[in-house]
């Protein structure tokens, strides 16, 4: 069963949108995950993964229901923290590739606007340091921009 975008910031509607999210997702179901994400939405990636960043609702939508349908993606949910007053949450996660027979585990840090659906999604992966580069960040995300050290 998939949830629909919970109304409200409250920490319970905020980690129920992105426990929705993720069944949406793995339902392979482009509308219900569109539903959870504001439509100017970003998905940030490591450098190189994806072609992303991913801009807009309805290309994250469509980009998850391809891996669905492609690489029979799935997703658990399995820890998440909430702060409420900030109107952020971060999700550890594993991604099954199905068909590829690879498992995928990582954590999201996603922040919501003041409706409760999802603005942005920072996805950071459990894998070892690439060698070649000599910055290890979010390619397209703009750290200076942010206040982080050394953007």
């Amino acid at each position: 069963m998939i949830v629909t975008a919970a109304a409200g910031t409250t920490a319970a509607a905020l980690e129920a949108t992105v426990r929705g999210y993720m069944d949406a997702c793995t339902a392979g179901d482009a509308d219900a995950v569109a539903a959870h994400l504001a439509p100017d939405a970003r998905h940030y990636f490591p450098p190189d993964m994806y072609d992303g960043p991913w801009k807009g609702a309805r290309v994250i939508a469509q980009r998850w229901a391809t891996a669905v349908r492609e690489r029979g993606s799935s997703w658990t949910v399995d820890a998440i923290v909430v702060d409420e007053s900030r109107r952020q949450a971060v999700c550890e996660w594993t991604h099954h590739k199905g068909s590829l027979g690879v498992i995928l585990r990582g954590a999201e840090w996603y922040e919501f606007d003041d409706d409760g659906l999802i603005t942005e999604i920072r996805a950071y992966y459990a894998s070892p340091q690439a060698a070649g580069y000599d910055r290890l960040e979010l390619g397209g995300f703009d750290y200076g921009a942010r206040g982080y050290p050394y953007g």
